[in-house]
């Protein structure tokens, strides 16, 4: 009897010794044990397709950090909304249920207040003005906030301007009038377009095409990219060049997964975050001067005149007090709100 339960005893403990040599690390406090084991699973996940900008972005992080780390990383990339839109991205990654993705900038205002910056219309001209903003002290800065929800900031990868298609052609406010527009679930989007006498919808992009080809909306709003790739041209009769928002796709991973690599590690997640933003970048200009070129005979695209975009501007004051208020930090909005 003595000589059976020393077997068991021994069977157990071997199996509890498999056990906890086995598996990875996708996010949270157990990313240095993962090392020490020789494994670090980092899972990415974002709501584009795969032709999309975003998707290249991550694809030259998973290149960068693997080869980098001799094979210590394993990147796995989960894109199109395979694990849900970019509010179940950011609770996955502020959970460690997942190690990371990118979100728009409207979502995270949902979590940290202060991103609501990110949503005044007409407060860039350029990308030029955009990456020296972003990549400089105001977007650094913006970053630090995400910290108090358990999430680490790593830059702001390219997602482009917000332009609007409507199924009627839009010059002025007046042309809005009683038109449906969906928008994010975002009380400033909302804000926007109902200053500029628009209906706003707030709706899920995953049901916008079916939407807007049922009629169920007038309009939308979104980065050429986005238009050309989810096929919205197809149901829209204008696009209008309003350049309204920039919209960047922020990169992100949970922190206690960051905090507790080890410094080589660190640095190699930085180094890759800033390769895979710079991939991004580059190949979203391409692709938007594509996507122009490939919608051009299915869409009317309008290049609204400067007087037209005044219009526009000078219907925001509301709109620039309400984000204001909403960021209730007077040194992150002067760094921004200029």
């Amino acid at each position: 009897m003595k000589k059976r339960m020393v077997v068991l005893f021994l069977i157990a403990a071997a199996s509890a010794a498999l056990l906890s040599c086995s598996g990875g690390s996708s996010g949270g406090a157990t990313a240095s044990a993962a090392a020490a084991k020789g494994s670090i699973l980092i899972k990415l996940a974002h709501g584009a397709p795969v032709e999309h900008s975003s998707h290249a972005g991550f694809l030259k992080f998973q290149e960068v950090a693997e080869a980098g780390s001799d094979g210590v990383m394993k990147v796995e990339i989960y894109p199109n909304n395979q694990m849900g839109g970019d509010r179940e991205i950011l609770e996955g990654t502020q959970f460690g249920n997942i190690t990371g993705g990118y979100s728009s900038q409207s979502p995270i205002a949902g979590f940290a207040k202060e991103f609501f910056v990110l949503d005044a219309p007409f407060m860039f001209k350029s990308r030029e003005e955009v990456y020296r903003v972003l990549d400089g002290e105001p977007g650094q800065k913006l970053l630090s906030y995400f910290e108090k929800i358990k999430i680490k900031g790593l830059g702001y990868a390219e997602n482009g301007f917000r332009n609007l298609t409507c199924n009627k052609e839009v010059h002025s406010p007046d042309d809005l009038k009683g038109v449906k527009i969906r928008v994010m679930e975002n009380e400033i989007q909302i804000l926007t377009w109902s200053s500029l006498n628009a209906n706003p919808t707030p709706m899920a992009f995953g049901e916008l095409f079916t939407a807007l080809q049922q009629k169920v909306v007038d309009a939308q709003e979104n980065p050429i990219e986005f238009i050309y790739t989810n096929k919205f041209y197809e149901v829209q009769n204008f696009l209008m060049l309003s350049r309204h928002i920039y919209s960047p796709l922020v990169m992100f991973v949970n922190l206690d997964f960051y905090t507790n690599l080890a410094p080589q590690h660190k640095e190699l997640i930085d180094k890759a975050s800033r390769e895979a933003i710079a991939h991004n970048r580059k190949v979203a200009a391409e692709n938007e001067l594509k996507a122009v070129e490939a919608i051009k005979n299915d869409i009317k695209i309008i290049e609204l005149s400067e007087k037209e975009l005044q219009s526009f501007k000078d219907k925001m004051g509301p709109v620039y007090a309400a984000i204001k208020k909403k960021v209730d930090n007077d040194e992150l909005a002067n760094l921004f709100l200029k």
